[in-house]
């Protein structure tokens, strides 16, 4: 998909300073024929457009730059990554950084493997859980410095979901739409009483869109209660927000 690289190369430099090589650009580009595949017989994503794939899902998972600066080293986990966004991209955009992903649904953990697999991603591993479970992981509760999560759930859930995954001064980061500051500032008594303090929001521009996006900041600044996060469910049952 010529298109998809030659967009891709134009958007991620103009917008967000990012030069992708093009082994880089060849790469996003396989991402997004093996996705529309797969979309055959899987339910992946709504998104079939390549030109939508690239500003709706890779651009867009890109954007995370705009919060976390360029990384290089960090351990990021993504949190209900579905298809692999934002956790995917970034990695593809920046190999060094250490990544895991969280899915609970088989066939998306599946693709998420056969990418990683054919793309020789190293330090990449997935895991066919529950946020909730992982949060009480040994390894993975308070480990990160970067907890990532698009379109997953409302913020005063979602900080359930990705404060106990971090260490202290690691930051949570979650891709909202318009709703998003309000969203925030609603969930900032969870955010304290998990350990963790609102720091920015951030408006993202992306082209051709016309609905407001946000990236929400949370640094976490003390110990997560061991209490949290609740059994599977009851975040989203049970709002701390």
């Amino acid at each position: 998909m010529a298109g998809v690289s030659d967009q891709l190369r134009d958007d991620a430099q103009a917008l967000l300073g990012i030069r992708l090589t093009r082994p880089q650009l060849e790469a996003f580009s396989w991402y997004a024929e093996e996705m529309l595949a797969w979309n055959k017989r899987f339910n992946l994503t709504a998104i079939t457009s390549p030109q939508e794939i690239v500003i709706k899902h890779f651009l867009d998972s890109l954007s995370c730059v705009l919060g976390t600066g360029v990384p290089s080293h960090e351990r990021v986990i993504d949190v209900g990554t579905g298809a692999g966004f934002p956790g995917l991209p970034l990695k593809i955009a920046f190999p060094h950084i250490k990544l895991s992903l969280v899915e609970s649904i088989g066939k998306k953990v599946e693709f998420c493997r056969h990418l990683i697999r054919e793309l020789r991603l190293d330090d990449v591993h997935v895991l066919h859980a529950r946020a909730e479970e992982v949060g009480r992981m040994p390894g993975h509760r308070a480990v990160y410095d970067w907890a990532l999560a698009r379109a997953v759930a409302p913020m005063g859930v979602l900080v359930e979901f990705l404060l106990p995954l971090l260490s202290i001064g690691g930051k949570a980061l979650a891709q909202k739409g318009e709703t998003g500051p309000a969203e925030a500032h609603a969930a900032e008594a969870a955010m304290d009483l998990l350990g963790g303090r609102l720091e920015q929001l951030i408006p993202v521009e992306l082209p051709r869109v016309a609905e407001a996006r946000f990236l929400v900041l949370v640094r976490k600044v003390a110990e997560t209660p061991e209490k949290y996060p609740r059994r599977s469910g009851i975040p989203a049952k049970r709002p701390l927000a």
